[in-house]
C-alpha cells in the first residue's frame, strides 16, 4: 500500500509538472497575444485538464481489475469538475490575490532587472503575471491528488 501511494504521488508529480508547463506555455501565449490574464488563464485551464486526464488515467491512477470497472466520461467529467474548482475557481482567486490585492509587483523589480538583463522585456506587473500562476502550485498541486485519488478515480467494490 505504501509503494503504490509512493508511486502515484510521484507519477501525479511528473504529470502535474508537464501538465504546469502545458498551462503555462499556453497562458504565456495567451498573455504575448495582449489577452487578459483571467482569459489566458481560462484557455490553459481547458487544454490542461484533458492532457492531464489522458496522462492520469495511463500513468498515476490505473483500474484496479479487482474493483468495478470505470466509466471512462464519468471520470473525464469528474477530472473537469475537480480541476474547474482548483485550478480555474481557486486558481484564479489565487491570481487576483498575487497580482491585485497583495500586488506582488511590488516585489519583483530585482526579478524584472534579471529578466530584462537576459533579454526579456517584461514590466513589474507583467512578470508578476507570470510568476503568480507559479505560486499557485503550493496549493493546487496536494488539493487535486487528494480530489482525483478519493473521487474522480475512485474505484468502487465489484459487485459479483
Amino acid at each position: 500500500m505504501k509503494n503504490k501511494l509512493l508511486k502515484q504521488i510521484v507519477s501525479f508529480g511528473l504529470v502535474g509538472v508537464l501538465n504546469t508547463l502545458v498551462s503555462q506555455i499556453i497562458y504565456m501565449l495567451c498573455l504575448s497575444f495582449g489577452m487578459h490574464y483571467l482569459i489566458a488563464s481560462i484557455i490553459g485551464f481547458v487544454i490542461s485538464v484533458l492532457h492531464a486526464y489522458l496522462w492520469q488515467t495511463k500513468l498515476v491512477f490505473k483500474e484496479d481489475e479487482s474493483l468495478e470497472k470505470r466509466v471512462w466520461w464519468k471520470v473525464l467529467l469528474k477530472t473537469y469538475a475537480a480541476y474547474a474548482f482548483t485550478g480555474l475557481f481557486l486558481n484564479n482567486v489565487l491570481l487576483i490575490l498575487w497580482i491585485d490585492v497583495i500586488r506582488i509587483d511590488r516585489f519583483t523589480p530585482p526579478l524584472t532587472e534579471l529578466a530584462v538583463s537576459l533579454g526579456f522585456n517584461y514590466e513589474n506587473k507583467e512578470l508578476a503575471e507570470v510568476i503568480a500562476p507559479l505560486l499557485n502550485i503550493f496549493v493546487n498541486v496536494p488539493l487535486n491528488f487528494i480530489i482525483n485519488k478519493f473521487w474522480a478515480y475512485r474505484q468502487k467494490k465489484s459487485k459479483s
